[in-house]
């Protein structure tokens, strides 16, 4: 009776540590979304920037707690804010988030690169979370802009403080990016939204060729994400599986990482579980180790280090 009772009293001690354990493990690794936008209705603390009004807000607001309601249900425990276009170059919105929920947030800002001081506002900005620069094309002269003195130091301070190039651009702009990247091989490099690869219907595949190429620059990484806008722009958004099978075998899956790109995933038609579901459940070519990577450890290694 009594090694009867012993061996019961180590069974259930040792199933309650294993059930302890794998909490633990989902607590502190849970998914990432690597980029959602958030914004607030309260315009009198966080003016709008120049040219933006209240009615393009759409939604009128999207706050950290409206946001939680979509991605805590799906596992996500942590998320990279993308500072929103209707502040520009104001980020105090986004870091006031940050601050106010310590080890959920990193941040990806933007700034003006011709206004003075480029490295002391982008090391300013690193010690108070961020950990990426948000750019996007000025015109239709890319190869102009990338080579303007201000984007050239950006990208100067990037390799040298760990800080990532977070590029918003059409695949036109791939290949200049590419040169800018064979001029600056320690600056670590996001691709956002597969380079929009997709948004006029089915990916080009001269153009997925181009996204495919950066794979030779080990400091780029590409974010899988915006399904709702890409390809069929419908759920489940299968059509999208064949790119993301390509940039898997190219870049391999630690240098992706899936993002919803809220509030717009859950727009009429869309939702949150659609997003995430599709690289956690749908696709059948991803292993085990591939969804760990673009679900959790590219983005924490590229945003949460």
């Amino acid at each position: 009776m009594t090694n009867r009772r012993q061996f019961l009293t180590t069974s259930l001690s040792a199933a309650l540590s294993t059930q302890v354990s794998s909490c633990a493990t989902l607590a502190g690794g849970g998914h990432i979304d690597a980029h959602v936008h958030v914004w607030t209705p309260d315009t009198e603390k966080y003016p709008l920037a120049t040219g933006f009004t209240k009615a393009q807000m759409k939604p009128a607001s999207f706050t950290p707690e409206q946001l939680f309601a979509h991605c805590k249900p799906e596992g996500v425990n942590r998320i990279v804010l993308i500072q929103m276009s209707y502040y520009k170059t104001d980020n105090r919105y986004m870091l006031d988030m940050m601050a106010a929920h310590p080890g959920t947030f990193s941040g990806v800002a933007i700034i003006d690169e011709t206004a003075a001081d480029v490295r002391g506002r982008m090391k300013a900005l690193k010690a108070q979370g961020v950990r990426g620069f948000r750019l996007y094309p000025q015109g239709n002269d890319v190869e102009g802009w990338l080579a303007s003195p201000g984007i050239t130091e950006m990208w100067k301070v990037a390799a040298d403080e760990s800080l990532n190039m977070c590029l918003l651009i059409n695949p036109e702009a791939l290949w200049p990016v590419a040169k800018m990247c064979e001029k600056n091989p320690q600056t670590p490099v996001v691709i956002d939204h597969f380079a929009r690869l997709g948004m006029k219907g089915p990916p080009d595949r001269s153009q997925l060729d181009r996204l495919l190429h950066l794979s030779k620059y080990p400091k780029v990484t590409v974010k899988t994400s915006a399904f709702y806008a890409l390809g069929k722009k419908q759920p489940p958004y299968l059509d999208l599986g064949p790119m993301i099978k390509e940039c898997r075998d190219q870049f391999g899956a630690d240098r992706l990482m899936w993002a919803s790109d809220c509030p717009f995933q859950v727009d009429p038609g869309h939702n949150y579980h659609d997003s995430i579901a599709l690289v956690r459940d749908r696709l059948d070519f991803l292993t085990a180790s591939d969804k760990a990577a673009m679900l959790h450890g590219t983005a924490k290694r590229v945003f949460f280090s």
